[in-house]
């Protein structure tokens, strides 16, 4: 069995939804080429399942993934292409 990435959806997670200790407890899937900009420009990124947020964390093997976006990720065609 072999694992495809697709070129436009990072398939590293990025996180929201921040616990008292600032740790983020969920992380979303976003588009591979907006992280970096939003990292340093403090642009906001919309994940696959459509929340908005700026990218300031990235996860530790293992984090908890939104199950919108894993299901929506998991729905894509390989391939990929456009944005």
């Amino acid at each position: 069995m072999s694992t495809q990435t697709l070129p436009e959806v990072d398939v590293r997670p990025e996180g929201t939804d921040h616990t008292g200790d600032d740790t983020p407890k969920m992380f979303h899937y976003v588009r591979k080429a907006k992280i970096a900009e939003s990292a340093v420009m403090g642009t906001h990124v919309v994940a696959l399942c459509g929340e908005v947020f700026p990218v300031t964390r990235s996860p530790k093997p293992g984090s908890p993934v939104c199950p919108e976006c894993k299901k929506i990720y998991d729905n894509l065609p390989s391939g990929g292409g456009g944005e």
